[in-house]
């Protein structure tokens, strides 16, 4: 079989908001012609292959996951595709090696639609939020939270606000597992 897609979607089933099931987005998939329609974890995580559904590139994958959503659930919820080669670039792009290793939990990369704007970048400074570490590769941002993620005031609202495009985060662990899945999503 080809190699799939990693679809994430943001903000669901997280804290009291919005929730997607496993079967759910599994069905969605299915419905929309996908095959190998697999989840990781109950946090939004997706991985599909072509299959019948006609698809051309990640955008068709956004397009019909984002309508199944929408007409099975009634949700209308951030949704972001990446390809086999953009999830191993990002894990081989990894600035910080030491916290794969030893704090991968702690490490989350931020998959964005688009990269924020140079002087979006430039008004960030995450120190002023803690001790976190932040790069970026493209569209993707790279956030070593030390101190412990649900501590920080480095926010997903911060982000948003201060960089003018959403993300959604995946910590290491995850990340490396959606990459193995989307290489053989069958």
């Amino acid at each position: 079989m080809t190699s799939g897609f990693a679809v994430l979607l943001r903000g669901v089933n997280v804290g009291g908001g919005r929730k997607v099931p496993s079967a759910d987005l599994r069905a969605v998939a299915q419905d929309a012609g996908f095959a190998g329609a697999r989840t990781l974890l109950a946090s939004g995580n997706l991985v599909v292959a072509p299959g019948t559904s006609g698809i051309t590139g990640p955008d068709d994958v956004t397009h019909l996951v984002r309508a199944g959503l929408r007409e099975r659930l009634g949700l209308d919820v951030d949704v972001l595709t990446l390809t086999a080669a953009e999830l191993a670039a990002a894990v081989a792009d990894n600035p910080f090696p030491e916290a794969a290793r030893a704090d991968p939990s702690h490490l989350l990369l931020a998959f964005h639609p688009h990269a924020p704007t140079p002087d979006r970048l430039a008004a960030l400074d995450p120190a002023r939020y803690g001790v976190e570490h932040m790069a970026w590769s493209g569209r993707v941002s790279y956030t070593w939270y030390e101190g412990g993620v649900g501590t920080s005031r480095l926010t997903p609202a911060v982000l948003l606000r201060t960089l003018g495009v959403w993300g959604t985060a995946r910590n290491w662990n995850t990340v490396t597992r959606l990459a193995a899945l989307v290489e053989d999503p069958g």
